[in-house]
C-alpha cells in the first residue's frame, strides 16, 4: 500500500509539474503587436523596458509607465519629464515580474547605456514582422509634444547588448 501510495505522489507531482511548466510557456508568449513603435527590435517577447535615462520603467501589457515619485513606484500615462526623448534613448528589455521591486540591480546593470542614442526602434524597422505593431498613445509623444519623428542617426544592430533579459 505504500508503494502504490508513493507512486500516485510521484505521479502526480509530475503532473503538477507539467502543468505549472505549461502556463510559464503560455504567459511568455510571442506579443510584438503590444510593444510599442519605440520599442528596440529583434524580441518577440518583452513584458518591461528599464529606460536607463530616466531610472524608469514600461510596462507593455499595461500601456502605462512605471515611475519613482520620491514615495514609490505608480504606473502613469506619460512619463514626467520634459526633455526626454524615448524614441531616440536606450531601452532594455526586461521579463521579470515587477522589475523595480529590484531597481538598484537594473539601475547599476545598465548604467552604461544611459545617454547611448543607437538602438533601431519598431518605427525605423524593416522587418515585416512589426508590420502591424501596436500604434496606441501611449508613450508616442510622451505627453510633451516630442514626437520623435525626426528620422535622427539609428545606427547599431538592433539588439539590446549584455542583456540577457531580453528573447531574440
Amino acid at each position: 500500500m505504500k508503494k502504490l501510495m508513493f507512486t500516485a505522489v510521484i505521479v502526480f507531482s509530475c503532473l503538477s509539474f507539467k502543468f505549472a511548466d505549461a502556463q510559464v510557456t503560455f504567459s511568455a508568449g510571442i506579443n510584438i503587436g503590444q510593444q510599442p513603435e519605440w520599442a528596440p527590435v529583434g524580441y518577440d517577447h518583452a513584458d518591461y523596458y528599464y529606460l536607463p535615462d530616466v531610472n524608469a520603467y514600461y510596462d507593455v501589457q499595461a500601456h502605462l509607465f512605471v515611475v519613482n515619485n520620491g514615495q514609490g513606484w505608480h504606473h502613469v500615462e506619460h512619463l514626467p519629464y520634459n526633455n526626454y526623448d524615448i524614441y531616440h534613448s536606450y531601452k532594455v528589455v526586461v521579463n521579470e515580474r515587477e522589475p523595480w521591486r529590484r531597481n538598484e540591480v537594473y539601475r547599476s546593470r545598465y548604467a552604461q547605456y544611459r545617454g547611448r542614442h543607437d538602438q533601431v526602434i519598431i518605427r525605423d524597422s524593416r522587418d515585416n514582422r512589426y508590420r502591424n505593431h501596436w500604434h496606441g498613445n501611449a508613450g508616442h509623444d510622451n505627453g510633451r509634444g516630442n514626437s520623435g519623428h525626426d528620422n535622427g542617426h539609428h545606427g547599431g544592430d538592433g539588439h539590446d547588448h549584455g542583456h540577457d533579459h531580453g528573447r531574440n
